[in-house]
């Protein structure tokens, strides 16, 4: 028994951090309907930043609302650069191109910091807090808090706000949101600088659990993205659901089977979702009018 709930309780905290990711991608699809490949990069710039610039002499708090601040103004110059000119192009060019931005962001992030693993102190002590046998890192607990609060104020965000409601109305039709007054531009990249501290956030709360480096985002995109397949993208609950459950799939699959298939859960769950159920678990069908 205490191994089992010893592998629930690493699930939970590796999809945590996956839910936090998804987080990401789920609001700039939710603008856009551009899976943003490079959300992964976001979350390297927020640890990777806060860790040097700490290392600089910057007190932690400051450092980590320095990095959210850069994280965010790289997220405006992404959509401002790079989708802005391609926003007549088709899906599959829109994502080929938030790959490219993820290698450039890697490359840049290997020149500015280094190759290295880096961590940060955890914010309530690294002691772990004993349950049933098993333990768990209260920084764990602190991302999961993370991960709910922000989603709460993501729902709260789109469903309550008029900026919000811009949000859904560019996501049903881009076009019948131009004419109604909305201004596209500004909704959608507001929406790229959003994601983009949300995921510098979350690479803060995570950072003492797993390290970070230079390429640490790449493999967090790719768990992000199976997590929002599998909870049904463009949703914010969806996207914590599908973080958490694919994060106690790999660790299941790593206690019960073998460590080195882990990482090969997440595209198992990519597979089975668009074979079984393509919309996930709370994803919405789509009506259209012809």
């Amino acid at each position: 028994m205490a191994e089992f709930l010893q592998f629930v309780f690493s699930g939970i905290t590796v999809g945590a951090i996956y839910a936090l990711v998804a987080i990401g991608f789920t609001l700039i699809y939710n603008a856009s309907d551009v899976v943003n490949f490079a959300q992964g990069e976001f979350v390297m710039l927020g640890a990777m930043g806060t860790v040097f610039l700490g290392h600089a002499g910057v007190p932690l708090l400051l450092a980590g609302v320095v990095a959210v601040l850069i994280t965010t103004v790289v997220g405006l110059a992404l959509y401002r650069w790079a989708i802005v000119p391609a926003r007549e192009a088709d899906a599959v060019t829109l994502i080929i191109i938030t790959i490219g931005a993820s290698i450039f962001l890697r490359g840049v992030a290997e020149v500015v910091f280094d190759k290295g693993f880096h961590s940060l102190p955890a914010l309530l002590g690294s002691n772990p807090i004993r349950l049933g046998g098993a333990t768990i890192l209260p920084q764990s607990l602190v991302v999961l808090a993370g991960a709910f609060f922000i989603m709460v104020l993501l729902w709260a965000f789109i469903d309550r706000t008029l900026f919000g409601k811009a949000v859904r109305a560019i996501a049903a039709n881009r076009v019948a949101a131009r004419l109604v007054g909305i201004n596209t531009r500004i909704v959608v990249g507001a929406s790229f600088a959003l994601s983009a501290a949300i995921g510098a956030i979350a690479g803060i709360l995570i950072t003492p659990i797993t390290l970070t480096s230079y390429n640490g985002g790449t493999l967090l995109a790719l768990k992000g993205f199976a997590a929002i397949m599998l909870g049904g993208i463009g949703s914010a609950v969806g996207a914590v659901v599908g973080g958490i459950l694919l994060g106690l799939l790999e660790a299941f699959a790593a206690g019960y089977v073998s460590a080195s298939y882990k990482d090969a859960v997440g595209f198992l769950v990519i597979l089975a979702v668009l074979f079984v159920m393509p919309r996930g678990l709370f994803g919405k069908a789509t009506v259209e009018r012809v």
